[in-house]
């Protein structure tokens, strides 16, 4: 894809099934326990694995006291290998991760796995084996240790003098705001079943993005990726922490493989916490410098985040910061310090998650100290290109969601002055903040075959991570064939299909999708010349194509055989042509208890825009979803690390709060029409991380106009907001 797509063919077809809220094509299956997730395949012989994982923060193992487990009742073999992963693999890697087990870099880091007949036998024995370490003094947990040192992680963005804009400013903003770390925290843990036949490992496995995934298996095991098939139809939510290969996945392999017998490993919850993923802490210093009319001229955001050695990945919080407001004088700096503690990577939304929450709240204090509507704030500064790149927007829709959103919240902006409105107990504000997320492409293949009884079949690695993956793709094939959706069958999440996307970076509904799309048109080309016609010129529709004054049964076209098309979707030059990315807009009302400090959202709306939208209902289940993790990074979500040995002191959904049913009010979601030839041939763009992105800004907004109380660390809690809660 080098151009943009001005074709609009999805809304001349004649289905008219695109963009309806379909309800959930696997839906009756996960609500009757049918759906077969990765630790449920009943396969003979197999045998239980768990893991072991490290209790020092650094050092080496120099040995595994193994004798005694291996006497226990059920257990069959005690696995140390440099082939089992140290730490998951990041998103895209399409490569092993570190996987040098014995060099410990952090607590929680895998060591070993204990395989018995029984999963309470293997745990039993895990729990009692004995590791030796030689371990290292005094290490590095935490950065805020005055040893952490910080280097660039890559160019910073320096344009003009900022701090001449600052200087010069009428109003201006030099703030610092936290983050504490998150956990994906997904409902399915990971978990691995793998087979060995002598030649071909089968996993099936809780994984996200296939095609990388495969390659990565591979090369931790030493095996070509045409020997590696990977199976996962079915995943309980990801957010992150699946896209790449798992340290379950790898052992269960090595297990398998060894053993010469199927092997299951499934993690505990805590493992899932202590040795996976999680999203790093920030320090962000945000500085806004704008004239007299509100409109920046200094922009500035700079921020700090940690992960281990030897990983490339750091949290990209100035993503959104790139490109959503003006500035001519800019200054964007990331710098990471290396720390034990376990891998940090993408957890839902990177970047904007916690970068938007932060440039938020330093966009609220800007409007305060200018007297000016927040709304109005951010209207006069949409800028009319990229701010950096010089390369126009595509689609945009920002003016839209904040008029649209203030409208349906009954926003009013007048007057930003705390403590005016009280209930009884509780004082009473309202916030609002833009959101945002880059907008992402990635290659995809899909296979189609139109049958000669008029059904359809799409096949892809693609997978659906509980996003609607599987309504969407069925409606693309149906809304081009001209098919109802119910004779569409989708079939997933398997690597003997063609490589799809998979699922990350909102990328997957227009990726995958794109290539379903693409082969549709194939069929319909292959169609149109047994017609005679052109493609543009044929109509499919209720079993009959139809050109002309010409109407014939699709089953006499295809003469008993069926079309087949194999697309391969990649996007091209439009991904450097345009500044590509989802917009909306988020309001919230919430309560403030006066004495407590306790906050309750009472009301949340978003208005957001996404491009072509595919699925109303499945569009609005994700931006829902994402407000709800936006209530959890406002008010209760961190990870706490015990400071001598990083170690995660709440590494459970008992002690890692997110929020519960009596947390989240009514939410909602106003989805903006639009369609973005540049965003892809469907003119559809992401939705999945959209509504996180700026969630928790707004709710932090709503808290000082509540009780003139500005928390800049989230999550806020109440007894931040209690140290500066007005005498009652």
């Amino acid at each position: 894809m080098d151009e943009p797509d001005e074709r609009n063919r999805l809304d001349a077809m004649a289905q008219g099934v695109i963009g309806k809220p379909l309800d959930r094509l696997e839906g009756p299956l996960k609500v009757s326990g049918k759906a077969t997730y990765a630790a449920e395949y009943r396969i003979p012989n197999c045998v239980e694995g768990v893991l072991v994982t490290a209790t020092i923060a650094r050092g080496q193992v120099t040995a595994i006291d193994d004798e005694a487990v291996l006497q226990m009742p059920g257990v069959i073999a005690v696995l140390s290998d440099d082939r089992m992963t140290a730490r998951a693999a990041q998103g895209g890697a399409g490569k092993s991760p570190v996987r040098k087990v014995r060099d410990v870099q952090y607590y929680g880091q895998p060591v070993a796995l204990v395989v018995a007949k029984t999963f309470e036998q293997a745990r039993h024995a895990a729990k009692h084996l004995r590791i030796r370490y030689r371990e290292e003094p005094d290490p590095l947990v935490d950065p805020e240790d005055e040893r952490a040192t910080f280097e660039p992680f890559e160019d910073p963005t320096v344009q003009g003098d900022l701090e001449q804009a600052m200087d010069a400013a009428a109003h201006a903003v030099d703030v610092v705001y936290t983050t504490e770390g998150h956990n994906s925290a997904a409902m399915e843990p990971h978990a691995s079943i793998a087979e060995w036949d002598g030649k071909t490992l089968t996993l099936h496995s809780s994984l996200q993005m296939l095609r990388f995934n495969r390659k990565e298996l591979a090369d931790a095991l030493g095996l070509d990726a045409d020997n590696v098939r990977l199976v996962s139809p079915y995943v309980g939510g990801g957010f992150g922490s699946k896209l790449g290969i798992s340290p379950e996945g790898a052992a269960a392999s090595v297990a398998a493989i060894t053993l010469k017998r199927p092997v299951r490993v499934v993690l505990l919850r805590q493992q899932v916490f202590q040795c996976i993923m999680r999203r790093s802490e920030t320090r962000q210093r945000l500085r806004l410098a704008a004239d007299a009319e509100g409109r920046l001229t200094g922009f500035g955001h700079e921020a700090w985040v940690s992960n281990l050695p030897e990983e490339e990945f750091a949290e990209p919080v100035l993503q959104a910061s790139e490109f959503l407001y003006p500035g001519d004088d800019r200054k964007l700096d990331l710098e990471v310090t290396r720390i034990h503690r376990v891998t940090a990577g993408s957890v839902r939304a990177p970047g904007e998650a916690v970068g938007m929450q932060a440039l938020e709240g330093a966009m609220d204090e800007l409007a305060l100290a200018m007297e000016i509507d927040p709304v109005e704030l951010r209207l006069r500064n949409i800028p009319e290109r990229h701010p950096t790149l010089d390369i126009p927007y595509s689609s945009r829709k920002l003016e839209e969601c904040l008029r649209k959103g203030a409208e349906r919240f009954d926003w009013d902006g007048a007057d930003r002055t705390p403590c005016m409105k009280r209930e009884g107990d509780w004082w009473i504000g309202t916030g609002m903040a833009t959101a945002t997320r880059v907008h992402n492409l990635n290659k995809a293949e899909a296979r189609v075959t139109f049958r000669a009884d008029g059904s359809v079949e799409v096949a892809s690695d693609m997978t659906d991570i509980g996003t609607g993956t599987y309504t969407v793709l069925q409606q693309i094939a149906a809304e081009m064939l001209g098919v109802d959706p119910g004779r569409v069958e989708v079939h997933l999440g398997d690597t003997d299909f063609p490589p799809g996307s998979g699922s990350g970076g909102s990328w997957g509904a227009a990726s995958t999708g794109s290539a379903v799309f693409q082969a549709c048109e194939g069929i319909r080309s292959k169609l149109a010349a047994k017609l005679g016609c052109a493609e543009d010129e044929l109509t499919l529709k209720d079993g009959h194509a139809v050109t002309g004054n010409r109407r014939i049964a699709i089953a006499d076209l295809l003469e008993d055989e069926a079309l087949t098309e194999h697309a391969r979707f990649k996007p091209g030059k439009i991904t450097e042509a345009f500044a590509a990315a989802m917009y909306g807009a988020f309001f919230a009302e919430v309560a403030v208890n006066v004495y407590s400090g306790e906050v309750r959202v009472r009301r949340f709306t978003g208005a957001f825009s996404m491009g072509r939208v595919l699925n109303a209902k499945t569009a609005t289940s994700q931006c829902m979803g994402g407000m709800v993790w936006g209530i959890g990074s406002a008010l209760t979500e961190e990870l706490a690390f015990d400071h001598r040995d990083g170690h995660i002191v709440n590494p459970d959904l008992a002690e890692y709060h997110v929020p519960v049913n009596l947390d989240v009010p009514h939410l909602d979601v106003l989805l903006v029409e639009e369609r973005d030839p540049a965003g892809s041939p469907l003119q559809a763009k992401g939705v999945g991380e959209l509504g996180i992105c700026g969630a928790a800004g707004a709710i932090a907004n709503a808290i000082h106009h509540a009780c003139g109380v500005r928390v800049r660390s989230f999550p806020i809690t109440p007894d931040e907001v209690l140290a500066g809660l007005p005498e009652v």
